[in-house]
This record gives structure tokens, sequence and C-alpha cells, in this order.
């Protein structure tokens, strides 16, 4: 099966979150994870569709069980 992987830019399109929320959360670690497919600081960036699906899983709250 075929995992599709997206540019920040294309998560952005998609999911509404801005370029800087991402750059953000992966330097702080604490956003969906991704792949780094060049070295550097300029390093070319992807995400799995299936990895930012399964994070917004993880950050789904029931009613009343905000923290």
């Amino acid at each position: 099966m075929h995992d599709e992987l997206l540019a920040p830019r294309q998560v952005q399109s998609e999911y509404g979150f801005s370029l800087q929320t991402l750059a953000n959360w992966r330097w702080t670690g604490v956003g969906p994870t991704f792949i780094k497919l060049s070295p550097g600081r300029g390093g070319r960036i992807r995400y799995k569709r299936s990895a930012i699906e399964a994070w917004l899983d993880s950050c789904t709250v029931s009613g009343g069980q905000a923290a």
C-alpha cells in the first residue's frame, strides 16, 4: 500500500497548519512525525499522510476531557 508523502505546503493547503507552525512543531518535537530527505537546515521535509492522520487522532478530545 502506498502512503502519500506531502510537502509542508501541501499539509498547509490540506490541513490548514501554517508553515511556521509546522516548523515550530518539528523543532520542538510536538507535531506529526516527518521525514527529512536531505541533510542540513534546508533539508527537504515530507510528511506521511497516515502520520498526520494518526497525530490528529491522538489530539482528538472527547467532550469534557480537555486538558
